[in-house]
């Protein structure tokens, strides 16, 4: 019977995993609206009940979650990419229909969401569980200890009797780990939705059993939502008015470029719709020089286009990590809405964030005083391993043999659950 709980809490996915103490582990399914999945999108939803209101909220998460909030717009309140406001001092908390939820809040209503979508399968008796958390926290002045104390709030009601965290690369490096052959020094790089982490480790065993040494962690709040972000700055933004300009008075006034940060998550433009911001945004369509690219982006927000167009830059990223141009298309732009794209291209979007990515590894190294030569295995994980751009990075400085990849959604929670079944928990803990 499983005793450990592996809470892998993504910015992106959620998954969690469970180990029977020889080795094997599990990931847990949900079953929801959605239909049957081991991971959950980390989101959720609110709508008031059609005959109490906001006495009553119908809440769902993960992708059913999506669904609700697709299907009401203008009547659900949607969260998602919740872990970036984990470790920030700035939050305070957010009010859903009038009543504010702390992160605290929000973290145990999706878990208790997921036990519920998990039924019967959610095991009895389990007495621990084991989280993940970055080496750093995504924002801008990130509170590590802040975020801990919001985790242990949020699980302490779950009725966990023992919380421990490990680093969500020292968990992927442990899950690797138990393929290895010999001893080895390992390099666990793991991509994110948000973050970006590094764990330098050395593996060895003795007498048939595993044992770590943390050799060091480096990370930044970097990662594949910030290339998204790049990619509708440059392919929808330009069409629908950024950097185009208004008349006020005798003067030409650039249209504020802070209406466009909205489109960084899609779910936002719900938000914006019915923020001042907007009813500004429309008063300057008499005044714009270019006023049919404002009128388009008030249909995209009017029309709740968010999801789809994030939809349309996902299929555009992926195809881009398989050949050096691919179509981006998405119809409610109009004619604007279907144009190649130029591997090229977008990696110079996102030169800014792969030289900040870059820029941790070196960390790691020099602060270990390691050289790449020193490093048996490197092991990628997360989805944003795939753009060729990131593999670049360790392909120059490492022998392809020795990179590996797997498990992109699935190594973290598993190996947090091996660890929680090792009997040697305090040797990981972060």
């Amino acid at each position: 019977m499983a005793r450990a709980l592996g809470l892998d809490f993504g910015t992106t996915n959620t998954v969690l995993a469970l180990a029977d103490g020889d080795a094997a582990t599990r990931s847990m399914t949900f079953e929801s609206s959605a239909g049957v999945t081991d991971t959950m999108r980390t989101a959720l939803s609110f709508m008031k009940d059609p005959v109490v209101g906001a006495q009553a909220l119908k809440v769902e998460a993960g992708q059913a979650a999506i669904r609700q909030f697709i299907d009401n717009p203008g009547d659900c309140r949607f969260l998602q990419s919740m872990k970036t406001f984990a470790a920030s001092a700035l939050f305070q908390g957010t009010l859903i229909f009038a009543r504010r939820h702390a992160f605290d809040d929000l973290m145990e209503i999706f878990l208790r969401r997921l036990k519920a979508y998990a039924g019967d399968a959610w095991p009895a008796g389990l007495s621990r569980v084991i989280a993940g958390r970055p080496v750093q926290f995504a924002g801008a002045s990130p509170d590590p200890a802040l975020a801990l104390e919001r985790y242990n709030a949020a699980l302490t009601r779950l009725g966990f009797p023992e919380i421990h965290y490990v680093y969500e690369p020292v968990a992927a490096a442990y899950y690797f780990a138990q393929t290895l052959a010999r001893d080895a020094t390992v390099l666990v790089a793991d991509f994110g939705g948000g973050t970006t982490d590094y764990s330098l480790i050395r593996f060895e065993r003795k007498g048939g059993r595993l044992s770590a040494t943390p050799i060091g962690h480096s990370g930044v709040g970097i990662a594949g939502d910030h290339f998204d972000s790049r990619m509708i700055d440059h392919l929808v933004a330009p069409d629908i008015g950024k950097g185009t300009f208004f008349r006020s008075f005798d003067k030409l006034l650039e249209v504020p470029s802070g209406y466009y940060a909205n489109f960084a998550r899609w779910n936002q433009l719900s938000i914006f719709g019915t923020s001042r911001e907007f009813k500004d945004l429309k008063s300057l369509v008499r005044s714009a020089l270019e006023p049919e690219k404002l009128e388009l982006f008030i249909d995209l927000v009017e029309h709740d286009e968010g999801y789809p167009l994030y939809q349309a830059i996902s299929a555009t990223k992926m195809a881009l990590s398989a050949a050096d141009e691919a179509e981006f298309r998405f119809p409610p732009l109009g004619p604007a809405g279907r144009k190649m794209v130029k591997r090229a291209d977008f990696e110079a979007w996102i030169a800014p964030d792969l030289a900040r990515i870059e820029g941790a590894l070196d960390e790691v190294l020099d602060r270990t005083n390691t050289a790449p030569g020193e490093i048996d295995k490197v092991f990628l994980t997360g989805g944003t391993s795939f753009v060729p751009a990131v593999r670049r990075i360790f392909t120059r400085r490492f022998d392809a043999g020795r990179i590996e990849s797997g498990g992109e959604l699935l190594s973290i929670a598993h190996g947090l659950a091996l660890i929680g079944e090792s009997g040697d928990i305090a040797q990981w803990a972060a």
